[in-house]
This record gives C-alpha cells, sequence and structure tokens, in this order.
C-alpha cells in the first residue's frame, strides 16, 4: 500500500525549488557520500568521474538548477502533505547529454523510448509502493510524449562495499528488478551490471 495522500507531480521548471528541497534536505539525508548528485549526471558531460561528495555541492547544484530550469531533466517528483519524497528521472532516451551506459543498449537510436534512469525515495517512505507509482506516472509521461516504450536498467550485481558500503536503496537508484517486473516490463538483455527491461505502452 502506497501512503495515503500520494501524489505525483511532471517537473517542470516552476518546480525548480521543490527539486532543490529534495535533494538539499530529504534524498540522501541517509547516505552523504551521495548528498550533491541533484541527479544531473545523465545529462552532465562534464562530469567525468561521478563525484557526488560533499565537495562538490555547490557545482551538481549550480548545474541541476539550470537543467531544470531549461527543461532539459524530466521527470516524476512524488509528493506526500505538499512535500516532494522521491524523484524518478525520466525521458526520452535521445534527450540525455551524457546517456553513459544506456548508451549501450541502443540497438536503434531513433526508437521512440523512453527511459527511467534514476529512482530516489526519502528513507521513511522506502517499500511501501512510491517507486511504483513513479514509474506508473512516468510510463503515462511517455504515453502523452508519443513514445512507444517504456526502458529501465536495474543492476545485476551486489552492492559495493568499497570504498564505503552502498546500502541497497541507492545501489538500486535505476530501480529495483522487482519493480519493474510487477509493473509488466521484461527483461530483453543482460549486460555486464544491468538489465534492459522493457514494456511496450
Amino acid at each position: 500500500m502506497t501512503p495515503r495522500g500520494l501524489t505525483m507531480r511532471e517537473l517542470k521548471p516552476s518546480l525548480v525549488d521543490d527539486y532543490l528541497r529534495f535533494f538539499d534536505e530529504v534524498a540522501f539525508k541517509d547516505f552523504p557520500w551521495w548528498s550533491s548528485c541533484y541527479c544531473r549526471f545523465f545529462n552532465d558531460p562534464a562530469d567525468t568521474e561521478g563525484n557526488s561528495g560533499p565537495e562538490m555541492r555547490e557545482r551538481h547544484r549550480a548545474v541541476a538548477t539550470e537543467l531544470v530550469e531549461s527543461g532539459q531533466t524530466q521527470g516524476i517528483l512524488a509528493y506526500l502533505d505538499g512535500a516532494p519524497i522521491g524523484w524518478c528521472n525520466a525521458a526520452p532516451r535521445t534527450s540525455f547529454r551524457a546517456p553513459r551506459h544506456v548508451a549501450k543498449v541502443m540497438d536503434d537510436p531513433k526508437e521512440p523510448v523512453g527511459s527511467t534512469v534514476c529512482f530516489i525515495v526519502a528513507e521513511p517512505y522506502r517499500s511501501q509502493g512510491v517507486g511504483g507509482a513513479m514509474l506508473a506516472a512516468a510510463c503515462e509521461k511517455f504515453r502523452r510524449q508519443g513514445l512507444r516504450i517504456a526502458e529501465g536498467y536495474p543492476k545485476t550485481e551486489p552492492a559495493p562495499t568499497t570504498p564505503y558500503e552502498v546500502p541497497s536503496a541507492q545501489h538500486e537508484y535505476h530501480g529495483p528488478m522487482s519493480m519493474y517486473l510487477a509493473a509488466g516490463f521484461n527483461v530483453t538483455k543482460r549486460l555486464e551490471h544491468f538489465a534492459v527491461v522493457r514494456k511496450e505502452l
């Protein structure tokens, strides 16, 4: 059962303050090593190392702000009692400026595919269906955009323990396999560290 009163909103430039509030105060409260992520990695070609430690906060926050205000970052914010408690980065696959490993799965780059590349849920609300609700909202967003396929990239390897132990909630930031399968996705590829799951829209 999802939390009573849970609502979804598609990210718009007007919601930039809510987006920043979520990452400033909520997203990685229990995992400070990623506290400067701001989910700009797949649209930030200049960040070649993927460093999301606290020392990068000012730089990454500014980049994320510009990406949201310009409409480049797309996705779903989950709200409870007026406050953001979850985020799903969901956009047309061809729109990402730095597709990283997602580029490896593109047999046909022109396919009308929507990609979900990140799910983050506030610690008190995990394992309550928030991720699945955001995935459903993302698929509906893709339909409205005229996309025909929803695609995700769940991890298939254990969480690393060095240089620090990564909790399962953060390790599975692409979304857990179980969530996708429950939503009707099917595994279409298995790569070294992740699988590709798809659903016709």
